[in-house]
């Protein structure tokens, strides 16, 4: 920083940091859309081009050539590669097939739905019946299930593009074989192509599963889940009584106005999520990192038998720990309960304060930061004994010498070292304490109930994770809202690691360290 800044009083500094944070921001947003579209504009050069090459190729191969681009293999069967251009066929066999009797329907009404903005076109059950002349009645007609329109739907186009991927490797392997033949070059065997999975492409034989899995379990719900928050999915939807439809960003317009009653549900509950997550995170890491400065402090004895007292709380399961607090604090009974515990009664006569957990929402919060200090400590003093081991002794012996107190040695010394190496940690314990279902929900059950919150599930103490886990398994089983928070919340993870962690020493002050 220039001469300037030391000038300034207190508040102009920070007044001074703010204007060059927002800055640095604004400028990270101006050069993330630039680099977003010169990205855009590469993807559709190269389309273009890939296009361009795909057409010559046809033009200039010869016969054999040509025809491999309609009916996959043939290029290869005659040219020495049997076994693989069998395979190639097999795969545009299996996803004409697919495609004729199962993807086909479902792709057709995911876009008819889509284009038409309602279920036009689409069978929703006949609630009064269609008349059956041979039975004498009314005959129910089940319908077309919203949730399989989508995600069968999703998975076509999934299908349609890994199909596309093999295609163009099957016209490329084609052309290449044909250009080797004219220089005699031989074709490679099944035998060739299969040892060199187990050797040089032996990395492909070890992701193939672990790709397959990551698309199914990951990438497919993901998406579906993303999709789902721009249509009206919810209970009423799940029997094919009523097909969904697509209501573009009105979800995310209902939730984000703060003036109806579930946009003011959710900026109650974001502020109270992004509270607990910071003192969640914060007073778990440094009250960890003041109980590892003591314990390894010189002079003081047991350090063995201290560490592996907490090292002991830490092999305990969090939920066993938190189901056991949570009786404690419970109402009907429990020793620290607003029912009459004993501790209850103790801390009522000393300080004349009655807990109230699970009754009052203020009391129930400081209950659970407080309860998650006593699961979260450890864990800190643990990782961060190991590294207050690793300051070099001679930066403490220097700020002695310099007559440096311990407060300054701390914070000039202890607590950036600290920061430089824990500043990923703790980005990533904060956006973890964001998505922390299991204390919230294993404690308070997200309780007590919020007058001023929006009736669909929310209450004083849930988080956003809380309150979508209730949103998807309540009653009204809204999921589409579901869908829209867990957008949300992934957006407010992304940007405040990337911004977090771009500031943070751990990036800005890596020479000083070295």
């Amino acid at each position: 920083m220039d001469l300037e800044y030391y000038r300034l009083s207190w508040w102009q500094r920070i007044l001074y940091k703010c204007k060059k944070t927002l800055a640095g921001i604004g400028r990270g947003f101006c050069n993330f859309w630039v680099k977003l579209g010169k990205g855009i504009a590469a993807f559709f050069i190269g389309i273009v081009l890939g296009v361009k090459n795909f057409f010559v190729d046809w033009w200039r191969g010869n016969l054999i050539t040509k025809v491999s681009y309609f009916v996959m293999g043939v290029g290869h069967m005659f040219r020495g590669q049997v076994v693989k251009g069998v395979v190639y066929l097999g795969v545009e066999v299996a996803f004409i097939a697919y495609l004729i009797f199962f993807g086909g329907k479902y792709l057709y009404m995911f876009f008819q739905n889509f284009f038409t903005g309602g279920n036009v076109g689409l069978v929703e059950t006949s609630v009064s019946g269609v008349w059956d002349d041979n039975l004498g009645e009314y005959v129910k007609i089940a319908g077309d299930n919203s949730f399989h329109i989508v995600l069968y739907g999703i998975l076509s186009m999934f299908m349609i593009l890994f199909f596309a991927m093999i295609y163009f490797r099957s016209v490329k392997e084609s052309v290449a074989l044909e250009q080797g033949k004219i220089i005699g070059r031989k074709a490679d065997n099944f035998r060739q192509e299969t040892g060199r999975l187990f050797d040089s492409k032996f990395h492909i034989t070890l992701l193939s599963l672990p790709m397959v899995g990551l698309f199914l379990f990951t990438i497919v719900p993901l998406v579906t889940m993303i999709l789902i928050a721009f249509t009206n999915y919810d209970a009423s939807h799940e029997v094919p009584e009523h097909l969904f439809q697509w209501v573009g960003f009105e979800n995310f317009g209902s939730i984000l106005n703060g003036g109806s009653a579930l946009g003011q549900t959710f900026w109650r509950v974001l502020g109270w999520t992004l509270v607990w997550a910071f003192f969640a995170t914060f007073t778990s890491y440094f009250f960890g990192m003041l109980l590892a400065m003591l314990i390894n402090k010189k002079g003081i004895r047991l350090k063995k038998l201290y560490r592996t007292l907490f090292v002991a709380t830490i092999a305990v399961p969090q939920f066993v720990s938190l189901m056991i607090m949570s009786k404690m604090l419970d109402t009907g009974g429990g020793i620290m309960g607003s029912g009459g515990g004993i501790i209850t009664q103790w801390i009522e006569n000393i300080f004349g304060y009655h807990l109230q957990f699970g009754l009052d929402i203020t009391t129930t919060r400081i209950c659970i930061i407080l309860v998650n200090m006593w699961i979260g400590v450890p864990y800190s003093m643990l990782m961060c004994s190991g590294i207050l081991m690793n300051i070099p002794a001679d930066l403490y012996e220097s700020a002695r010498i310099d007559g440096a107190s311990k407060v300054r040695t701390f914070m000039k010394i202890t607590l950036p070292y600290m920061m430089f190496v824990t500043g990923p940690y703790l980005i990533t314990q904060f956006i973890g304490n964001i998505n922390n279902f299991n204390v919230i929900f294993l404690l308070s059950g997200g309780g007590p109930g919020d007058l001023q919150l929006y009736t669909d599930g929310a209450k004083g103490t849930d988080l956003l994770i809380t309150w979508l886990y209730k949103l998807s398994l309540g009653i009204d089983r809204n999921y589409k809202l579901a869908s829209v928070i867990g957008i949300l919340v992934f957006v407010i993870s992304a940007v405040f690691s990337l911004i977090v962690y771009n500031r943070s020493s751990a990036v800005k002050g890596e020479d000083n360290f070295q």
